[in-house]
This record gives C-alpha cells, structure tokens and sequence, in this order.
C-alpha cells in the first residue's frame, strides 16, 4: 500500500484552490510518480463557514494556523496566505519542528529568505519556493541546480503581469495608462490598491529573490532600484515604435566585476529581442551564461492553477525526499558581494521634455547636456506652439550624469516639464 504523506496548508485563497483542486484532480497520477498518496487533511483560513466549492469536508478548516504547523499527524506545510507576518513565524516554527515547508511567498522570500534557508538547513528539512517566482515558470530549479555547473551572467524578466498586460494594450491599441489599469482591475489583473504591481514593487521582490540565486550572494528587495510604470505615457510608447522598440517594466541583474547590480524599471527593449514578444500578463524571464549561452523561460506568471501547479510540483519534490529520509539541493552558501548603485549603470537614455515652441531651446537644452557630460545621440520636435515637445536619444551615460543633468534642465524658463526619463536598453543589455 502506498504511503500516505499528510499536508496541511496555510492559506485557500487564488493560490490555494489551485493547489487543492489540483491534488484531487490529479490524485492518481500524483501518486504514481510520487511513490506516496499526497492528502490535504488540514487548512488554516479566516472564515470556516466561506464555501470554497473544493468538496473538502468542514472539518479540514480551521482558524488557527499554529494548530496546523504543531499538528503532530502533518508531514508536510504549505504556505499559500503571503505577507511576511504571520506567515515568517509560521514557517520558522514549522522548520523548528523539522517540517518541510513549500511557500509561493515572495515578499517573505525577498526580505528573510537567507534566514529562512539557515534555518531549513538547520533543521535537515527541505524549503521549496517554486512559485515564489513567475507562477508556473520554472526558473527556481534551473538557476538552484540546472545551471549550478555554469556562471551567470545575466537575469532579465518581465516578472509582473499586470504591468505587461497595461504596457502591451497601451502599444497595441494606443490606449490611454488610466484607462487600461481601470480594465485591468475590472479584470481582475489588477488589485484594487495597485501600487505593488505599477510601482515595480512585486517585480523587484521577485528579481531579488532571482539575483540571490544567479550570483550566490543575499539581495534583499529593499536592495533593488525600484521604479514602475505609472509616468510612462502614450509620446513614450510611439517614440519607442518609431525606433525599433517596445517599453517593458523590465527586472536586470547583473554581475560586473564581482559586484551585483539589481534594477527594476520600465525600458526601451529591441523589438529583435526575444522579451519583446512577450504580450499580455504573460512573464518570461531571459538568462545569459557563460557556458549555457542565451536562455529563455516563459509562460503564465499568475493565477490560481499555473501557480498552484508550481507549488504541487515542489510538495511531490519534498514527499519524494521524505519517502527517501533525504533533502532536496541545498542553498548555495551565499558569498558577500558588493552592490552596484544604480549611480554607476552605464545606458542610453531617452528624455522627453514640454517646452516653449521659441527659438533658442534646442540650444539651451543642448548645452545643458554639454555641461553635465551627456552626449546627445538623436534629437527632434514633437508637436508645436503649446504642445511642442523636445524627444532627445542619448549617447551611453552614467546614470548620475543624467540624472544631474535632468535636474538643470528642469528649471530652464523654455522647460515647462520633464515628462519622462526612460532607460534604452540598446546594447541588450547594458552595465
């Protein structure tokens, strides 16, 4: 008789009716590649009484998460419920008790994950993460252990939906940024306080997380240069059509010099590159090694069962362990590298400026660059006499530089507004 392995999660909202529906659907053949019948008897949640439409029986719910991590009839924890608190306690309790845990939390991840790994690593347990990261992409596992023999040298993706669902509208039908979050939100793509997915901070938690892994070194979110998409504008999505290139909230890490450099940021991306077609709320994420070359991870980045699949995959990778008394790849033993400040990133940078139709602006606007050390690639008018715009293509910078020189333009009497300042990944990608 196979050997029954007892889960108790954390959590059942998106992410868990995912894990749990999958479970049931795919009892048998989860066992037969598991070696173990894989049973979801207990879930911590809010409300006993909400109906979930999972066809588990009542008893299975509970409101006192501690009592499903101390249960002493559960072999393996599930953490679906995300936020950093209560979740953190939790999962280190579990640990405590020598309970492997697979999470899709990438917020605790981000902030505590070297923390947390010590502490699986402690306790001889496993602790899977999977879904941290990109739904149902694999690309935990490649860069833990595929590419565990090879360096890398770079890690670039579209790691948030929402943000590429509003980017991909406004290029393909020219509609407004208001207008398209209103309909993400009505969709469902987006919350409706969105200010993690806009303002970058969901694809920087998820690159941290990433750039942990590609350089053996601790990333912390609160380490990556954050900026979202909220300024991006229509001007910005046409200049960017016109030059050979689409605007992506794009999350780059990199390793120069054995230092560490982790950005998140919108982008003029080459329309050649392979990113570029990547539509809708679909992530991708581009890895460049050095033995490996060019490789390219994608698909769904969300949702109930292209995550839950995700999370199930780990919970068979953690049974088959358990069946083994044995454990997963263990963390690399995390080296200290310095971070590069976005200071020193060196890039092409596009610049839109509102100006007076008058003669004398360009010039002024030229020296203005002059004087700061940033030479002007490429620059024309956009619109006339109340509506005219200067669009301006640097040469290669550092980003100081620009962004000193942002600064003495603003206050030029010609300069009515800096409206965008955006980075053009030309070289794909930059240093």
């Amino acid at each position: 008789m196979d050997r029954v392995i007892r889960i108790g999660m954390l959590g059942c909202g998106t992410v868990g009716g995912g894990v749990a529906t999958i479970l049931a659907r795919e009892s048998d053949d989860i066992t037969a590649r598991t070696g173990a019948k894989l049973e979801l008897v207990r879930i911590a949640v809010r409300d006993t009484a909400r109906d979930r439409g999972l066809g588990l029986p009542a008893g299975t719910f509970t409101t006192d998460p501690l009592s499903v991590v101390e249960a002493e009839d559960i072999d393996v924890i599930v953490e679906v419920m995300g936020g950093r608190e209560p979740a953190g306690s939790l999962i280190r309790r579990a640990l405590e008790l020598g309970k492997p845990v697979v999470t899709a939390n990438k917020e605790l991840v981000a902030h505590e994950g070297p923390e947390l790994y010590a502490a699986a690593q402690a306790a001889g347990v496993d602790l899977a993460y999977e879904a941290a990261v990109a739904g149902a992409i694999p690309i935990i596992k490649p860069l833990k252990e595929s590419l565990a023999g090879d360096r890398v040298l770079r890690v670039v993706g579209i790691l948030n939906g929402t943000t590429n669902y509003i980017l991909t509208r406004m290029t393909e039908e020219g509609a407004d940024y208001a207008e398209v979050l209103a309909d993400a939100q009505a969709l469902g793509y987006a919350e409706a306080d969105p200010t993690a997915d806009v303002g970058g901070h969901d694809a920087a938690a998820k690159c941290a997380i990433l750039a942990s892994l590609a350089f053996d070194t601790t990333v912390h979110a609160d380490d990556v240069f954050t900026q979202g998409i909220e300024t991006v504008n229509a001007t910005d999505i046409r200049v960017a059509d016109r030059l050979g290139y689409v605007v992506k909230l794009l999350g780059i890490a990199s390793e120069v010099d054995g230092r560490v450099g982790v950005r998140v940021h919108p982008a003029f991306l080459p329309k050649a590159h392979p990113l570029a077609s990547v539509r809708g709320a679909f992530n991708a994420v581009y890895v460049e090694a050095a033995a490996a070359g060019e490789l390219m991870f994608y698909g769904p980045g969300a949702g109930a069962e292209p995550t839950g699949s995700a999370v199930v995959g780990d919970v068979i990778d953690v049974a088959r362990n358990l069946l083994q008394t044995a454990r997963g790849a263990i963390e690399s033993q995390h080296r200290v590298k310095d971070l590069r400040s976005i200071d020193e990133l060196r890039t092409q940078y596009y610049v839109l400026l509102d100006v007076e139709d008058a003669p004398g602006v360009l010039a002024a606007v030229a020296t203005t660059f002059g004087d700061h050390g940033v030479s002007i690639a490429q620059v024309w008018q956009e619109g006339a006499e109340d509506s005219a715009q200067l669009v301006l293509i640097t040469h290669r910078a550092r980003e100081d530089a620009l962004r000193t020189t942002v600064e003495a333009l603003a206050p030029l009497p010609s300069i009515r507004s800096v409206a965008s300042v955006l980075r053009v990944e030309a070289e794909v990608f930059a240093s």
